[in-house]
């Protein structure tokens, strides 16, 4: 473990080579295939017809240009999902409303026993009390 282990000696030095890898193993590179699968989708947002100018853009008016329109096809893709998630959210919270709500009435349920075995243990005082004092 000591200054022995850690010295090269000579028939261990490496020498200088390349290695050419001829063939790719196929998923290497998850990334790379992940983004050769993506896919162009239409546009959210269809906008006004293009100026044709940087005069055109520059004199534009606010007013005299188009707003922007939302493809419906897309809106309702949009609106499900967020339906869904709304859903989803609702449901969580609902399971987490029975869950707490359960949680009270085990505390509840508890708490009567807890005073019941109190309240039997101060007549049983009582009792004894009154006999120890001969009364």
């Amino acid at each position: 473990m000591g200054a022995s282990e850690s010295t090269i000696s000579g028939s261990q030095i490496p020498d200088d080579e390349i290695t050419t890898i001829s063939e790719r193993l196929e998923g290497a590179d998850l990334v790379l295939e992940k983004l050769r699968s993506l896919k162009i989708t239409a546009p959210i947002l269809k906008s006004p017809p293009a100026e044709s100018s940087l005069t055109d853009i520059l004199v534009r008016k606010p007013s005299s240009s188009a707003p922007s329109t939302v493809n419906p096809k897309v809106l309702l893709e949009l609106f499900s999902m967020y339906r869904d998630w709304q859903e989803d959210k609702a449901q969580k919270i609902s399971k987490k409303q029975e869950d707490i709500e359960n949680k009270i009435e085990l505390a509840d349920a508890l708490s009567v026993k807890l005073l019941q075995r109190f309240n039997y243990s101060v007549s049983t005082m009582k009792t004894t009390s009154q006999h120890l004092s001969g009364g």
